[in-house]
């Protein structure tokens, strides 16, 4: 396990200093889901929530969640992101969406927390737009897919 790099002399939290590191392609993947019940996903499937398209509202939201996480989360550094998608599998066995996002950069700094955001932030989404037809819905199961690049090297979760 890596050395906490957060925190100054005095045990305070601090932005890490990363001005001498090297520029490296960064990508990494996060996966979630939100448990839905199957009137829920009849809804999704068939377009017919109030506040319109879920899955394209999400999808919005997590690009935006993404490329805004350096102002949610306090110690991350805004970077100029080069890529994100953000991919939704219906699943009826049981009951979920399962949401997968991809984020890349060429920076000094990796691209985890961007997204694992943006999957956190599609699935607040989904639960936003269905939660007049559901209130129990459970939001499960995020996690680091893969991460490349940097100083760590690669990353790639077990099955």
């Amino acid at each position: 396990m890596g050395e906490l790099t957060h925190f100054n002399e005095q045990g305070r939290a601090r932005m890490v200093d990363v001005t001498e590191k090297p520029v490296t392609h960064r990508r990494a993947v996060a996966a979630g889901e939100i448990h839905i019940a199957p009137e829920t996903m009849a809804h999704i499937k068939n377009g017919t929530l109030k506040k319109g398209d879920v899955l394209a509202v999400a999808q919005v939201a997590g690009i935006q969640a993404a490329k805004h996480n350096w102002e949610l989360i306090p110690m991350c550094h805004p970077l100029p992101l080069t890529g994100i998608d953000i991919t939704f599998r219906l699943c009826d066995t049981p009951c979920r969406v399962e949401i997968q996002a991809a984020v890349a950069c060429t920076g000094v700094t990796g691209v985890e927390i961007e997204a694992l955001t943006a999957v956190s932030v599609a699935a607040l989404t989904i639960y936003d737009m269905c939660k007049a037809v559901q209130k129990d819905m459970k939001i499960t199961n995020l996690r680091l897919l893969e991460k490349t690049g940097g100083k760590s090297g690669d990353y790639r979760a077990e099955e």
